[in-house]
């Protein structure tokens, strides 16, 4: 240990730290017990999310309009926020759609947009911008009337779509009986959550504001002209749906070939109502002959969970966690909200994976200390020095707290594996310490009873502080060591780094305070552990007349 000189600067400024810690042990523990209450102050000022969020590169803007929106003037939508996204000197392509893709798996409606947004590189972007920064620039490019704005990344809202049904992070369902009756309440919590702070958007669908063309067909007027309802329906379909009339083979595909009337003849209810159909007798007469047309109200989609028809809520939040801005929500919601009977108000989107992993880690934490407890208790085998390191592992804690306080960072599943990994390094650390402690204890206590005597008080500080000198170089060797692997992970930036960073921080401050912790608690502790262990009957001082008592 002392022929290298770097142990040897150690251990020159540690002696005088660990004499000075052994000569007021009780005022060290009282003021590791101080520092460690008003180190977790800064723990109830942590927001709280379930991951940070993931800069994939790209950004998918997916706003929601108007469910009565023509499918003329939502190309025309379409088309204006691509030219004013594409103005935008960091934006490479842009490429956006919408309306439902000709399968099962994508049932989206006219209402939601989805624009895929790929940025040139980094280096080519303006002096100074941020992510953040261009996203609050495209927002404040796009603002239109009925337009609610929602910028997510691509990935994750694909992923929180098919959990959750929700694209923004916090999403509230609606159930209930009635379509109506939910439309009204998702509007008064529409009108509500404007004003809470946090708010980016908030949109309630019209889960009743559709717009839909109803053909009544008069029967009698219909049987009258020698036509059934089957005849006049099949006009109706081959007019306005189209009807499949052979197929065309290219190769091994196969493709149907569908026949029905051009857009002029259709696309309006005037058009609708002026639709020829041909009689038994081979009269032509207008479909309004023998039908009513009207345009009518109804429910764009109806969606439903657990049996029960739902409503859904989109609420997209800035500057805000997550955690702080639910609980800020809800308390608005319950007041200015008065539910019927029969209907009620679930918390959804990125929110649900936060409380499931809440409940989660409730379990986790807890089992993870106890593991690390039985761990301790099979290599030492009393009960006091498994205390001793189980009781320290909140002040290892503090430094983590402190640098998340310091880097803004919200509690989150990442920080959890964080301090889940901080426990066991510390624990780790705390029984190299002690097993150095017991080996320079034993060596010293051996020794005095080869002499046939009892260990003195001096020599009982002699083996605390021999065993707490040569835990330097290793304790340092490891603080090193993880803090200097996870710099780089602070340090860097890229896709995944947000959420390296969160797990890396509380190592890297917990580290700092574990040291302290090991090298000036720790021995304090086990001192004052041995010298009442042993008994002031048994230690003597080197003052007392030279005299030693032998153990009977």
């Amino acid at each position: 240990e002392k022929k290298n000189p770097v142990n040897r600067l150690l251990i020159f400024l540690y002696r005088p730290c660990i004499n000075l810690a052994l000569k007021i042990p009780k005022t060290i523990i009282l003021l590791a017990i101080v520092i460690t209450v008003i180190g977790f102050q800064p723990l109830g000022k942590l927001g709280s999310e379930f991951m940070p969020d993931l800069d994939e590169g790209d950004l998918m803007y997916m706003p929601t309009t108007f469910p009565s929106i023509s499918i003329g003037k939502a190309q025309e939508l379409l088309q204006q926020t691509d030219k004013l996204i594409r103005t935008v000197p960091e934006v490479k392509t842009v490429l956006g759609k919408m309306g439902r893709a000709d399968t099962a798996t994508d049932p989206a409606p006219l209402t939601m947009i989805e624009t895929t947004i790929q940025f040139k590189p980094r280096s080519e972007w303006r002096p100074g911008l941020t992510p953040e920064a261009l996203r609050d620039e495209l927002n404040r490019l796009i603002d239109i009337p009925g337009l609610t704005n929602a910028w997510v990344m691509p990935i994750k809202t694909r992923i929180d779509m098919l959990a959750t049904g929700i694209k923004t992070p916090v999403g509230i369902k609606v159930s209930g009986a009635d379509l109506k009756t939910i439309e009204n309440i998702g509007r008064q919590i529409e009108i509500a959550l404007k004003d809470v702070p946090g708010t980016a958007s908030v949109y309630s669908e019209r889960v009743a504001g559709g717009r839909y063309i109803q053909i009544d067909i008069d029967q009698i007027r219909a049987a009258r002209l020698g036509l059934n309802i089957k005849d006049v329906q099949d006009v109706i379909q081959a007019a306005v749906g189209g009807v499949n009339i052979s197929e065309t083979v290219e190769g091994l595909e196969r493709y149907p070939i569908n026949i029905r009337y051009p857009r002029a003849v259709r696309d309006s209810i005037e058009a609708i109502r002026l639709l020829p159909v041909v009689t038994p007798s081979g009269a032509r007469i207008p479909l309004s002959d023998v039908a009513t047309i009207n345009i009518v109200d109804g429910p764009p989609s109806i969606k439903s969970e657990n049996a029960r028809v739902t409503g859904w809520i989109f609420v997209d939040i800035k500057d805000r966690d997550l955690g702080s801005y639910v609980r800020d929500a809800r308390a608005v919601v319950d007041d200015a909200v008065k539910l019927p009977s029969g209907y009620s108000v679930t918390w959804s989107g990125q929110y649900e994976y936060l409380v499931r992993a809440q409940e989660k880690l409730k379990v986790i934490v807890p089992l993870t200390l106890i593991i690390i407890a039985i761990l301790l208790y099979l290599n030492f085998r009393t009960v006091t020095e498994v205390l001793i390191i189980m009781l320290s592992l909140p002040f290892a804690m503090i430094g983590g707290i402190v640098l998340l306080y310091l880097l803004d960072y919200n509690l989150s599943v990442a920080v959890g594996v964080g301090f889940i990994a901080l426990a066991g390094v510390a624990a780790e650390t705390g029984v190299v310490m002690l097993i150095f402690l017991d080996q320079a204890y034993k060596k010293y206590r051996e020794r005095a009873g080869q002499q046939l005597r009892n260990m003195t008080h001096q020599e009982l500080v002699e083996a605390v502080v021999e065993g707490a000198l040569l835990r330097v170089r290793p304790k340092v060797m490891t603080v090193t060591a993880i803090i200097a692997g996870l710099l780089p992970i602070m340090l860097g930036s890229g896709t995944g780094s947000e959420v390296m960073r969160r797990i890396a921080a509380p190592m890297v401050g917990g580290m700092v305070s574990a040291t302290i912790l090991t090298l000036i608690v720790i021995p304090s502790v086990y001192y004052l552990w041995k010298n009442h262990e042993l008994g002031n009957s048994v230690l003597t001082d080197d003052t007392d007349q030279g005299e030693s008592r032998v153990e009977a």
